[in-house]
């Protein structure tokens, strides 16, 4: 009977520790969800030589990076009502229109899987709490590296033995496509007899122009019933002029397109689901009106750092500027389905960012964060056609500046 009382005592005890554990875990996990402490960082994928090989009408290609290094991505696994959906984000980082730029981009983690870090960091419409993300964070989440500077364009089979580079950004693509395929398409392929399957191709600067160029080939991959939607932020490059009247930026793709053959890439008009652009200028200007060449004294240089430090001259060359993208891109064949969420908030780069994506310092427009809006507009609750041109900049509070 004593050892009955003793065995029942400790088994009460043994509860009581157990329940005390219990409440410990809930506290850290709430404590985690909410707290500052919430950085993703994602373990790199790098594709094995078996997986980087592509076999088209008998032919074997090899898809690797400028300097012949394997590509890489970073996937972030869905759950609940998210397993079948997925969110492709292609890096952006400029592009290479030369041999020795290409070179020297090659021992950088823009051209070489070798000085990449092992994380990458997932935030914005990548994060994975329904605080900072609220309609995505539970999808298949993937960010693809950019390592072949001609946003995943590229496609040569040659490879010039004097400098050893590389030129199959097409090609990491559609590997890194098969490769993901594989390993979750398979499965979501059941998932879809009990949610609808979703998918959003996105990217930011080279990459989001790399989400335009690939956003019908991205499609095509996909189910037909599949909910297929395109988000490139700021990527969306005028054939603008210099502040000495060049075109520079036309000059320069043309030399792209030469170097990489990128005009093997099979292009179509989009306006199958459409393509919501969301417009930052920094890279507009440093790209287009202000390239470095054409301002060796650094005239701009102050302007183009902080917006609040222009002259009245350059104000003016700003607010042309915008006038001409506008201009431009109101001049694209009508598409009912595509949306745009424009400001002329100085920033780079919004969709990966909590300020910009979705928090109290969002940019807003119809008082709608771009995170509020991008889920709007895909799962079609509302059609989100909206401008704030510049200077008349009332949405971007609490913002670097503008």
């Amino acid at each position: 009977m004593h050892r009955i009382v003793l065995f029942s005592q400790y088994f009460k005890d043994e509860q009581v520790v157990i329940i005390l554990l219990i409440f410990l875990v809930l506290l850290y996990c709430t404590s985690h969800v909410v707290g500052a402490k919430d950085d993703l960082y994602v373990n790199i994928t790098i594709l094995e030589i078996l997986q980087r090989i592509i076999i088209r009408y008998g032919f074997v290609f090899c898809t690797v990076c400028l300097d012949g290094s394997p590509p890489a991505y970073h996937l972030h696994r869905g759950h609940g009502t998210g397993l079948g959906s997925w969110i492709i984000y292609l890096d952006g980082g400029g592009w290479c229109d030369s041999i020795t730029a290409c070179l020297n981009r090659s021992t950088t983690n823009l051209g070489s899987t070798k000085h990449m870090g092992k994380e990458g960091f997932f935030d914005g419409i990548l994060h994975n709490t329904s605080i900072r993300n609220p309609e995505f964070h539970n999808w298949n989440r993937v960010r693809i590296k950019y390592c072949d500077g001609s946003s995943f364009t590229g496609d040569v089979e040659q490879v010039d033995p004097e400098n050893k580079l590389y030129f199959r950004g097409a090609r990491i693509f559609k590997a890194i496509m098969e490769d993901l395929w594989s390993k979750g398409l398979e499965s979501a392929e059941n998932v879809r007899i009990y949610c609808t399957f979703s998918a959003i191709l996105s990217g930011i600067s080279a990459g989001g122009l790399a989400t335009i160029l690939n956003c019908d080939k991205f499609k095509c991959l996909l189910p037909e019933n599949a909910r297929v939607g395109c988000v490139a932020d700021a990527g969306f490059f005028i054939y603008g002029r210099t502040i000495d009247d060049t075109s520079y930026i036309q000059e320069m793709y043309h030399k792209i397109v030469n170097l990489h053959k990128s005009y093997k890439l099979s292009l179509f008009l989009f306006c199958f689901k459409g393509l919501l652009r969301i417009y930052h200028q920094p890279a507009h200007l440093k790209n287009i009106l202000v390239p470095p060449h054409v301002d060796p004294q650094h005239v701009w240089e102050d302007c183009l750092n902080n917006t609040k430090t222009c002259t009245s001259s350059q104000h003016i060359a700003i607010q042309a500027f915008g006038v001409e993208f506008l201009k431009t891109f109101e001049g694209l064949p009508p598409c009912f389905t595509r949306g745009y969420f424009l400001t002329s908030c100085y920033s780079h780069g919004g969709i990966l960012a909590p300020p910009y994506w979705f928090s109290s310092t969002s940019p807003r427009l119809l008082n709608k964060t771009i995170g509020e809006t991008v889920a709007d507009w895909y799962f079609e609750r509302t059609r989100f056609q909206c401008i704030d041109p510049y200077p008349c900049v009332k949405v971007c509070k609490d913002l670097n500046n503008h």
